[in-house]
């Protein structure tokens, strides 16, 4: 059986299939057509205004992530320690908009508390992987809700998760 810590190193290979060459955030959301780069500007105000102090905005695996900087968790990324620890992303892909978030797929409870809430917030059916969220429509992003999630772990939860997992 894999452990959880070479399942976590995959989630984020998998992600990276539409990767851009965007240097900065507003870069990437430049190059993309109107209707997504609403929603992405609309998914990033609403992250920044409720992820907890301390988590970073960045280019990460070719998306806009969400970090936990070195300054904060010099070991960095296990993968590759030279980058910083991913915890959030967000990504305009082929077919979907994406919300690739890594505490839903490392904590059950936090899984379970989505998985209820999302129908209380839309009536589409819930488009779920381990930790990635696809919306085939901006429109159909509930982004109150994802406020809510990105400000559940802060960045000490979310390092000791990581490293309970990397333990494992």
């Amino acid at each position: 059986m894999k452990s959880d810590n070479y399942i976590f190193a995959n989630k984020l290979n998998d992600i990276t299939a539409m990767q851009s060459k965007a240097a900065t955030p507003e870069e990437y959301v430049e190059s993309l057509p109107e209707d997504r780069r609403e929603a992405i500007n609309k998914l990033r105000k609403v992250i920044r205004k409720n992820l907890p102090k301390g988590f970073v905005e960045e280019m990460s695996y070719g998306m806009i992530g969400y970090v936990v900087p070195h300054k904060l968790y010099p070991n960095g990324y296990h993968c590759d320690p030279k980058l910083p620890l991913p915890f959030l992303n967000i990504a305009s892909q082929k077919n979907f908009i994406a919300v690739y978030h890594m505490g839903i797929y490392m904590n059950p409870e936090l899984l379970d508390w989505f998985t209820n809430e999302y129908p209380k917030h839309s009536k589409k059916k819930l488009d779920m992987g381990k930790s990635c969220l696809r919306f085939k429509k901006p429109d159909e992003i509930p982004y109150d809700l994802i406020g809510e999630l990105a400000s559940k772990m802060t960045v000490a939860e979310w390092v000791s998760l990581y490293e309970k997992a990397l333990q494992n």
